[in-house]
């Protein structure tokens, strides 16, 4: 399987709902690398990378956010590999 890495804004009802917890969250459970923040946008951005198949996934799971956000847009593109990454993080 392919390993790719992307940067995702999500756009919406993102911020002070629990959307970085909750992409850590998933992107641990199924297993992913990366980050996440808050930017000065009122949107959240994320670097995430893993296997296809994984990242579909993801992208499944921040599409629909945690229960208190509204998720009005996701913004996909492909972004070069961070080679030795081990954690997903948040950053502040």
């Amino acid at each position: 399987m392919a390993t790719r890495r992307v940067s995702i804004t999500i756009s919406g009802r993102v911020h002070n709902v629990g959307f970085r917890f909750f992409s850590r969250e998933a992107a641990e459970n199924i297993g992913l690398t990366g980050w996440v923040r808050n930017s000065p946008m009122r949107t959240v951005e994320i670097e995430v990378q893993g296997e296809d198949t994984l990242l579909n996934l993801f992208f499944k799971k921040v599409g629909h956010g945690p229960r208190l956000a509204h998720v009005e847009d996701v913004v996909i593109s492909d972004i070069p590999i961070q080679m030795n990454e081990t954690s997903f993080d948040i950053f502040h």
